[in-house]
């Protein structure tokens, strides 16, 4: 049954997430990854690393037992540019990382407890925060894109999502 979350989370971080953020990057322009509306929002490029971060923080550290050097405050601090390409490898990083950990990942690694951030957190828990964690901040990046361009992402495009089965 385990088995069942771990692909869920991959499809939806790797093969969904993944895609639509790098989509997002080659829509925009290379001064608009860096731009911000205000000092209380981030750039795409601040939510890039942000992402990077956090996955790397909770799933790699937490679960996987690599080092925690996370600086969080850095990934918002950040002011770029740093390059597309340099974004785009670290996301090809990051995903060659998690995918080697979520194909070594058994039971007792999601029923085991972890402390990651001063939090005690399950490794259910720590799959479910990233996934949504991930969702959550491709979604602003996809609104971003569509605000700055005034283009459509096509993250359905050729799909009729109006059948009903």
């Amino acid at each position: 049954m385990y088995q069942i979350l771990i692909s869920e989370v991959r499809r939806r971080i790797l093969e969904e997430s993944f895609f639509r953020i790098r989509k997002c990057l080659s829509l925009l322009e290379d001064d608009a990854i860096w731009w911000r509306p205000n000092e209380q929002s981030n750039s795409v490029g601040n939510l890039v690393l942000h992402l990077c971060g956090n996955a790397r923080q909770w799933m790699l550290s937490a679960l996987g037992g690599l080092p925690d050097t996370r600086q969080r405050q850095a990934e918002f601090d950040e002011r770029g540019p740093v390059a597309r390409t340099e974004l785009l490898s670290l996301l090809d990083t990051l995903e060659r990382e998690l995918s080697a950990l979520l194909d070594r990942l058994g039971p007792e690694d999601l029923e085991r407890m972890y402390e990651v951030q001063g939090f005690q957190e399950s490794g259910v828990a720590i799959l479910v925060h990233v996934t949504e964690h991930v969702s959550y901040h491709t979604g602003q990046i996809t609104y971003f894109v569509k605000m700055h361009t005034g283009k459509d992402t096509g993250y359905y495009a050729g799909q009729n999502l109006d059948v009903v089965a």
